[in-house]
């Protein structure tokens, strides 16, 4: 922080003395203005990053002062200085842009936060531009393909929130690519260098969820013949990604709900607290308000999570991008097979186009390994694809994110006559989490 560049406005010798003094110390470059003409022609020549500015000047007031500076350097962040019978105008000042205001008298221990947490968010907003400019007209982000505009939207959106440390909830269909989103805020985050550690709230079993959540001591229970840290613990320093964050019940809800608040807590069959350090970011293809509603989920642990959201568009709102992840997914599994594969004909590629990929992603994903697995010839045919992508779409279809899931659900279990492991492999999800569905859902076999 050594080259922050402050600029003092203030018409009283000994405020302007005080502020210098302190920040000088703390080996930043410092000017002053006894007014605010002085303090407009300072800024004509020179950048400053921060300027603490009086509200109550004679001549140009510390409000002209702010808007001039707002005009003609945007990035630089103005903090305003008042006393206590003028927060009235420091709060119009803050919808004019002000970054903050400060109250007479100052304490420097305040000063020192106040002006590290503005050089935090001028670096996090260069760190947004860098990203934007670095990704700018690309199909590719990080491990996320697309060139349509919902994905490009979401390349954006993961630019301007990857380097905070805000709770981050992403919603969407199944096979959306909620977890490669999740990676990338990771990656680009400040806790890039962190541990990424993803708990699948369907895949474990409710009475293994604490134990994985929070570890266990030695001895705790029978097969506790050693001490193991939890999900939570491994965390520290990093990102904890809660996917499918609907399905956890709801007794661990509170468990969880707590931890979130006070960032500690007890191994199972532990006496000592753990304080831990991560960020969150949860998945979910479940309407949460719903189930709230329902009684099924807790309404303060969704608040405590969706702090920033956003909805993963579906393949069939981005159908532009099939042809790139057909080639993308026909690479890799060609390269896997060691096969001969390299194009996929005009026809097969016309099916896929057509057919509306309830399963999104992962079932496109799917039906082309099966299509190289099965080609015989350099190019991917039509017969090479599942029966499912040459069915016409159905006339009527559910509107419902519950009723879209429960159909494909029940057509992918049919036409694999119930075959559990081949189905969730299909679904690509675990078989816990299919029969978790299945009773959700009310599905019955037909026989």
């Amino acid at each position: 922080m050594s080259n922050i560049k402050i600029l003092i406005v203030d018409d009283e010798l000994i405020m302007r003395e005080s502020l210098a003094g302190w920040l000088e110390r703390d080996g930043h470059a410092v000017q002053t203005a006894a007014s605010g003409e002085e303090a407009l022609e300072k800024i004509e020549e020179t950048h400053f990053d921060i300027l603490l500015v009086d509200i109550k000047m004679e001549g140009i007031s510390g409000l002209d002062v702010l808007r001039k500076v707002k005009e003609s350097d945007p990035d630089a962040e103005v903090v305003m200085i008042t006393a206590y019978g003028s927060i009235p105008s420091a709060i119009e000042a803050m919808k004019d842009g002000a970054f903050d205001y400060m109250l007479k008298p100052f304490d420097p221990n305040e000063l020192g936060v106040l002006i590290e947490k503005i050089v935090q968010h001028q670096e996090q907003a260069r760190e947004n531009i860098y990203l934007k400019e670095q990704y700018k007209d690309r199909t590719r982000f990080e491990s996320m393909i697309g060139q349509a505009k919902p994905m490009q939207e979401i390349f954006d959106l993961i630019c301007d929130v990857a380097p905070m440390d805000s709770t981050v909830l992403i919603t969407g269909e199944t096979g959306t690519g909620k977890g490669l989103a999740a990676k990338a805020i990771h990656t680009n985050s400040s806790r890039r260098n962190g541990p990424f550690v993803t708990v699948n709230c369907g895949a474990i079993p409710e009475h293994l969820m604490e134990s994985e959540l929070f570890g266990h001591q030695k001895g705790a229970f029978t097969d506790a013949k050693e001490t193991k840290k939890g999900r939570l613990e491994l965390a520290h320093g990093g990102t904890l990604f809660l996917d499918e964050i609907g399905e956890i019940s709801m007794r661990m809800q509170i468990d969880l709900l707590r931890v979130l608040e006070d960032r500690v807590f007890y191994r199972v069959g532990g006496t000592q607290p753990i304080e831990v350090d991560f960020r969150v970011i949860a998945a979910t293809n479940r309407d949460l308000e719903t189930a709230i509603k329902s009684g099924d989920f807790r309404e303060d642990l969704f608040y405590r999570l969706n702090v920033i959201s956003f909805i993963m568009p579906s393949l069939s709102q981005r159908k532009e991008d099939i042809p790139l992840l057909a080639e993308h997914f026909l690479y890799r599994f060609s390269q896997e097979t060691n096969k001969p594969i390299d194009s996929i004909s005009r026809e097969a590629m016309d099916e896929m186009m057509i057919y509306d990929w309830p399963g999104n992603i992962r079932e496109l994903e799917n039906a082309i390994e099966r299509a190289v697995v099965v080609g015989r010839q350099r190019e991917i045919l039509p017969e090479n694809l599942p029966i499912f992508c040459h069915e016409p779409a159905p006339a009527v279809r559910a509107h419902s994110l519950k009723d879209v899931e429960k159909t494909h659900i029940e057509r992918v279990l049919t036409e694999n006559q119930w075959n559990i492991a081949r189905s969730a492999k299909i679904l690509g999800i675990d078989r816990s989490t299919l029969y978790s569905k299945i009773k959700r859902y009310d599905i019955e076999k037909i026989t």
